[in-house]
């Protein structure tokens, strides 16, 4: 048997009974695994432990620290890394193989990890690419502080950026992003997300910070594009036609479409809070 990773995997999760037993299957090669439970109702927490899993309650207050920085201030690994999955997320044996190379010489603090994604029953294998700073050495930074004050009530960080001290690296293993909940579930999700970011555009705007040194470069390139016309039409040419979403039939051109149509409705949702926000000036 391979020896255990030097990793804590913490996973986020609430009502995740659907997803979450085969992605905590495939986790028998790290040194310890957290579930981080927002008041689950369905067998969520029962599963974690029959997979001998750790259990921890979050309840979030609606301001900062949402869960993962909540977790790794007062909860900090005794693990040299962290790695952040999401209950729709599932590793392989290449994977763990290329932690097991990696990790014992790396001089990186952390690592960009690539994702396949599965739309409505298919992988996708061309189009825009996923990927996450998800794994990093514990102590050497955290998510990006935002001081929301309720905006939603997404209560993880979603499109926070970990800020981290120190070089990072990109693992080649990709993993899978298949969330088995349907196409209704995605649409509310990422309605949920919209709202979410147009928030935070209009705060960066507000503030002048859309070229934040501590915002990534595709994050200023987003931020500061968000409201444009061209956004959701040059988002689908480079997805589906220079990427090759066509190639991944119905579905490619489903996932590319949905998506521009979803920074169209940020830039909607951005012009309406400043609206808002002139109105009670």
């Amino acid at each position: 048997m391979p020896a255990q990773l030097p990793i804590t995997v913490a996973i986020p999760a609430r009502n995740e009974e659907r997803n979450l037993p085969s992605c905590l299957a495939r986790l028998t090669r790290f040194e310890r695994v957290v579930v981080i439970d927002s008041g689950s109702t369905d067998r969520t927490r029962a599963i974690a432990l029959e997979h001998g899993a750790q259990v921890i309650d979050f309840a979030w207050d609606g301001r900062f620290p949402k869960k993962r920085n909540w977790f790794l201030r007062h909860h900090a690994p005794t693990t040299p890394w962290v790695f952040f999955l999401d209950a729709d997320e599932f590793v392989d044996d290449a994977f763990c193989d290329e932690l097991e190379r990696t990790l014992p010489g790396t001089r990186h603090s952390g690592f960009w990890i690539s994702y396949d994604t599965w739309f409505l029953g298919k992988r996708l294998r061309h189009g825009d690419v996923n990927r996450k700073l998800a794994l990093f050495r514990v102590g050497a930074g955290e998510y990006e502080r935002i001081e929301e004050d309720r905006w939603s009530h997404l209560d993880m960080e979603i499109h926070e950026h970990p800020i981290l001290e120190g070089t990072i690296g990109e693992l080649a293993s990709r993993l899978d992003h298949r969330d088995d909940r349907g196409l209704e579930h995605w649409l509310r999700k990422h309605n949920d997300y919209s709202s979410w970011e147009a928030q935070r555009t209009a705060m960066l705007r507000r503030q002048g910070r859309l070229a934040d040194p501590e915002l990534t470069p595709r994050q200023r390139r987003k931020y500061s594009s968000i409201g444009s016309w061209w956004l959701p039409a040059a988002y689908f040419i480079d997805a589906y036609l220079r990427r090759g979403g066509w190639m991944d039939g119905h579905a490619g051109f489903a996932y590319a479409f949905l998506k521009a149509s979803y920074f169209w409705e940020i830039g909607l949702k951005v012009r309406e809070l400043e609206r808002s926000a002139g109105h009670g000036r």
